[in-house]
């Protein structure tokens, strides 16, 4: 099964083709990574009136498209992430010990 990554910053979007779910996870987590650190962090922003701490800022988001369900992950403006799967309506994936979002992606889509 074919998959696509899809990483947006800042309105431009990469995409990158892989042969099968693990090498997809494991280019989303390269990506996000490489390009969190890039991006860096984010302070408070203001848009239409209203404020947005950096925690509630995505400023990176990864997607895997093609598979049987949809998944990413955010990368907030404070450096955190956060696993969800849902593609209209985003459920966020809860780590469970000492996961950390890219692992607990990872086994919310069995791989």
């Amino acid at each position: 099964m074919a998959l696509t990554v899809v990483v947006r910053v800042r309105g431009k979007v990469h995409k990158h083709p892989c042969p099968d779910l693990d090498e997809a996870l494991a280019v989303l987590e390269r990506e996000l990574r490489a390009t969190a650190t890039a991006v860096g962090r984010t302070g408070d922003t203001t848009v239409l009136g209203r404020d947005y701490a950096p925690e509630a800022q995505v400023v990176v988001r990864g997607e895997l498209r093609g598979g049987p369900r949809h998944a990413g992950i955010d990368v907030r403006g404070d450096g955190s992430a956060q696993a969800w799967t849902g593609r209209v309506r985003k459920q966020p994936v809860a780590p469970q010990g000492r996961e950390d979002a890219y692992r607990a992606l990872r086994r919310a889509l069995g791989a």
